[in-house]
């Protein structure tokens, strides 16, 4: 079992708040069961909330319980502070999520596709004109005009989904054509081509297989093994390595989040809050997608050349914003 990081503890919190709102007097143990947690974390988790609140954080600005309920191990919420109102998106905040789901799509796993799919509409739905702001944004797929790429995908999708092995016929940059039976691991894209990382049963060893380089492929029968413990992303080919680039963010404190849900090869403290990370790209428009989510909390880019892209990139995303607000009269 993995161990909590501060974005999970974050969620089950927030989701606490409305559970209790929507149970009010309910036991400490029936709330440890539905949140899969031990008694004494419920009990951390209300600790916390006690001294959360909105800004000014007077008593009358904290979340608040019945105190005798709390000796009886009851929990019993009196004051939220409107911590249980369901969030409302600000435009720009729907286009950054509805382009991170699009995205997202494309690489989904089988199982995944249904789930990401039904976001999407949902969200597109409740978006309004941001989701005619978000069709304008291209994601960079990669997907048209290659011939047959989308059934060789859904076959790897498959098998990673369901944990078989493949086998392939493939031709290397060298034109030259080997069979391989692999253990699919992840599928990746850098916006042109897409990426098949698996271990190589010839190779004996990790190995990366360009998508639109698979003259033939199947899904096996046998179940390919657990190479859980294998980190894809610290072994690039050789080809990936030259897509890949090592890009610096300086950033302000209310983004510490990103060290914590993305691996990143390097921390730097600034101080006064800021800090830098150093993160490895693969995806420009997964990157693209962060900058933009992040917003002003990204206090600078580096290297120069993949900053300015970002600074078009956002120009493009207001520019289209400005022209469907001004067609819709908004």
């Amino acid at each position: 079992m993995r161990a909590e990081n501060s974005a999970d503890r974050v969620v089950r919190l927030l989701a606490l708040v409305s559970y209790l709102d929507d149970h009010p007097g309910v036991r400490v143990a029936q709330v440890a069961e539905h949140f899969g947690v031990s008694e004494a974390q419920v009990l951390k988790d209300v600790d916390t909330l006690w001294v959360s609140g909105t800004p000014g954080y007077q008593h009358n600005d904290l979340i608040d319980f019945a105190a005798d309920d709390h000796e009886r191990n009851i929990l019993t919420l009196i004051e939220p502070q409107g911590m249980e109102t369901p969030l409302r998106l600000g435009a720009v905040e729907a286009v950054s999520l509805l382009v991170a789901l699009r995205s997202l799509a494309e690489t989904a796993g089988a199982g995944e596709q249904e789930v990401v799919a039904s976001a999407l509409e949902k969200l597109t739905a409740a978006a309004g004109s941001a989701a005619h702001a978000a069709r304008s944004i291209d994601v960079g797929t990669g997907r048209s005009g290659t011939d047959g790429i989308d059934d060789r995908l859904d076959q790897v999708r498959t098998a990673i989904e369901q944990g078989r092995q493949l086998h392939l016929r493939y031709v290397s940059a060298a034109d030259v054509v080997s069979h391989r039976t692999v253990d699919p691991l992840r599928l990746l894209t850098d916006s042109q081509r897409y990426f098949l990382h698996a271990w190589c049963h010839r190779a004996q060893d990790l190995r990366q297989f360009r998508v639109d380089r698979i003259l033939d492929l199947e899904v096996l029968e046998v179940s390919a093994a657990d190479h859980s413990d294998l980190h894809t992303a610290d072994t690039p080919d050789p080809e990936l390595a030259s897509a890949r680039w090592r890009v610096r963010l300086e950033l302000a404190s209310r983004a510490r989040w990103v060290t914590e849900q993305f691996e990143v090869a390097g921390v730097t403290e600034l101080g006064e809050g800021r800090f830098a990370v150093q993160i490895d790209v693969v995806d420009p428009s997964w990157l693209r997608n962060l900058v933009v989510s992040l917003g002003p909390d990204v206090l600078a880019v580096s290297p120069p050349e993949v900053a300015a892209e970002l600074s078009d990139f956002a120009r493009q995303a207001l520019r289209a914003y400005d022209e469907d607000a001004a067609a819709t009269g908004q």
